[in-house]
């Protein structure tokens, strides 16, 4: 066991340990990660299996220096064995800790996770220390940190309410309005933000149409007296549509027909990609979205959740 005048030196040794998982971690993560968009898996293997053999003879340096502490490194090739354990042993822990990461946040927190496999060394190191008590105390250690990394994925995996999601995105509530889906299209919710709100109508056979609702004056497009817009590159057709909506035609490469509606300080717009067949397909239908305009039910909005929300 490590005695009293042991625990500075057995303290001092896994900070050092941790020091190095860290950089460990860190360095060997982005060289797999960069030979991986460069080269794809077969590259990433072969840095993987590179960096291995580097990683533990720095590891080895440390052993080399805790002799006095670590009996298995006072015998021949005891450091090495060391070095080639605690790699072994923390590098699974990463593993481990890089799946947890990337479910929690798609591993967009680099610092936790180079925390996260500086522990994972450190915990690795301590149970090549003396002392049944402290192998034991490692190993509980260890079981926290595992403990602690499964409950972090599992609440990762819950998903928000909807007004959470709705309040930490910063999104009005005034901009999710929706209208009745015509008669055999399908209603699609995109996504919500601070300035606007989509959806997709969907129906066999056709493209989908798209509502766009936005706060008047976001579009910064130049427009005339009549609040059509101007032609810029393309040829734009204005037309009254009757009911405050107004056509947009669109006759260049990208071929396409808005028809907006104004409604209480927002721009409610729905793109047409086609005419489609039948009369409840084109304008009747986009007209039937725009005269039943409402604020959206949660049910609606309820694939909202599965999208990405602000920390």
């Amino acid at each position: 066991m490590i005695t009293k005048n042991a625990t500075g030196p057995a303290l001092a040794h896994l900070t050092a340990v941790w020091f190095v998982g860290c950089a460990l971690t860190s360095i060997g993560f982005e060289a797999v990660l960069l030979a991986l968009f460069s080269g794809g898996v077969p590259a990433a293997l072969v840095v993987a299996v590179c960096w291995a053999p580097l990683a533990v003879a720095l590891l080895a340096a440390l052993g080399n220096a805790a002799r006095r502490l670590i009996p298995m490194t006072g015998r021949r090739g005891g450091v090495w064995r060391w070095a080639a354990g605690v790699f072994g042993a923390g590098t699974a822990g990463v593993l481990i800790a890089v799946a947890v990461r990337l479910h929690v946040d798609g591993l967009r927190n680099g610092f936790v996770l180079c925390v996260s496999g500086g522990v994972c060394y450190t915990l690795a190191a301590a149970l090549f220390l003396p002392g049944a008590r402290t192998r034991i105390a490692a190993v509980a250690a260890a079981a926290v940190f595992a403990t602690a990394g499964a409950y972090t994925a599992r609440d990762a995996g819950r998903l928000p309410t909807l007004d959470a999601w709705i309040d930490a995105n910063g999104v009005d509530r005034a901009l999710l309005l929706v209208g009745d889906p015509p008669p055999g299209y399908t209603l699609r919710v995109l996504g919500a933000g601070e300035d606007g709100f989509g959806a997709d109508y969907e129906h066999p056979g056709t493209t989908a149409m798209h509502l766009g609702v936005e706060r008047a004056g976001h579009d910064t497009r130049r427009v005339d007296a009549r609040g059509c817009l101007v032609p810029f590159g393309e040829t734009i057709r204005c037309t009254d549509d009757g009911g405050g909506r107004r056509l947009i035609t669109y006759e260049g490469a990208y071929e396409r027909r808005e028809l907006r509606l104004s409604h209480g300080g927002l721009v409610c717009t729905v793109t047409l990609y086609d005419h489609g067949p039948g009369p409840g397909s084109g304008l009747p239908a986009a007209r039937r979205v725009l005269s039943t305009l409402r604020p959206a039910t949660d049910a609606e909005l309820a694939p909202l959740v599965r999208l990405p929300m602000r920390d």
